[in-house]
């Protein structure tokens, strides 16, 4: 059975889509989001991407009925150069699904759960970059804790950063469970499982695939193939991703002046961007009810204005 996508109504309503349009799903995931999309299309096109190669077989099968969709074994920070090599000059949308896919976490071979026991892998493609295991023996102590506060706000970063490191240099931080144990072996005064599990494996799987750094290529990416009147529609799930979110679309709605060395205007770039949502738009208690991911999920939707 397919999962459930998040959000979906809004994402929909937010990329306005037209039948004969261009659309670009940047996570295609298990085809959630796509199918829908594609299910509104006529002579339009659906391009899905995502550079995991689990995720391109299901997205594939869940699209097979739908002749103008295309699933691309690509990462949404590529979007530029994907879709140039596809011979697609402007799109009518975008639909960016930030962080990992529900698929990737219920599937213990991939080590992005602390549910379940399996390798400390933690990589969106298995076949490029380094391990979550390789990179913690990589990184020193300072370089641990620096990213557990960047990415999972861990406040006893330090305590944490020290155990992992002693473990990883020991070879005996190989696990998820492993991983666990060493959190919990920092931080003994608490009872049960500390809660930084959580923002740990978060925080680690955001350094190993890079996710902030490739969300704002994706972002940066999305604005140079919009056609004007094109949407824009980025779901985020972690704090860190939905400030980058904001601060590139506030960027991109404000005009840019250029000044002479003394100071006064040479000349002055339009804004790109209309951004439509006021704050981020948050999922319907109904479906948090339904579905426990979607109550971190926020929404923020824009529209491009200039072509220049």
């Amino acid at each position: 059975m397919f999962h459930t996508s998040v959000m979906a109504e809004e994402a929909l309503h937010w990329l306005a889509i037209r039948p004969d349009g261009i659309y670009v799903d940047g996570t295609a995931g298990a085809g959630g989001h796509s199918a829908l999309i594609a299910a509104q299309l006529s002579t339009g096109r659906l391009i899905a991407l995502d550079r995991d190669p689990s995720a391109v077989a299901l997205a594939s099968e869940r699209l097979a009925e739908f002749p103008q969709a295309q699933v691309v074994r690509s990462e949404y920070a590529d979007m530029v150069e994907t879709l140039s090599a596809l011979g697609v000059s402007e799109v009518d949308g975008v639909l960016i699904d930030a962080g990992c896919s529900s698929m990737q976490i219920d599937t213990a071979s991939r080590g992005f759960s602390f549910q379940a026991d399996g390798p400390l892998d933690m990589r969106m493609d298995p076949d490029s970059g380094e391990s979550a295991s390789a990179m913690l023996r990589r990184l020193s102590e300072t370089e641990i804790e620096t990213l557990l506060r960047q990415y999972g706000d861990v406040g006893p970063a330090g305590r944490i950063a020290g155990r992992l490191k002693a473990r990883a240099m020991a070879g005996t931080l190989e696990t998820t469970n492993a991983l666990c144990e060493a959190i919990s072996e920092a931080l003994p005064f608490v009872s049960g499982t500390p809660d930084e599990v959580r923002t740990v494996f978060q925080a680690i799987r955001i350094a190993v695939n890079d996710e902030l750094n490739g969300l704002r290529r994706g972002i940066e990416g999305a604005l140079d193939c919009l056609a004007e009147g094109g949407r824009l529609v980025v779901i985020s799930f972690h704090s860190g991703e939905d400030r980058v979110v904001k601060q590139l679309m506030r960027e991109a709605s404000r005009k840019k002046r250029h000044l002479h060395p003394d100071g006064r205007v040479k000349s002055v770039e339009p804004a790109r961007l209309k951004v439509l949502t006021s704050g981020p738009v948050a999922a319907s208690e109904a479906e948090c009810a339904e579905n426990s991911r979607s109550r971190s999920a926020k929404l923020r939707a824009a529209v491009r204005i200039t072509k220049t």
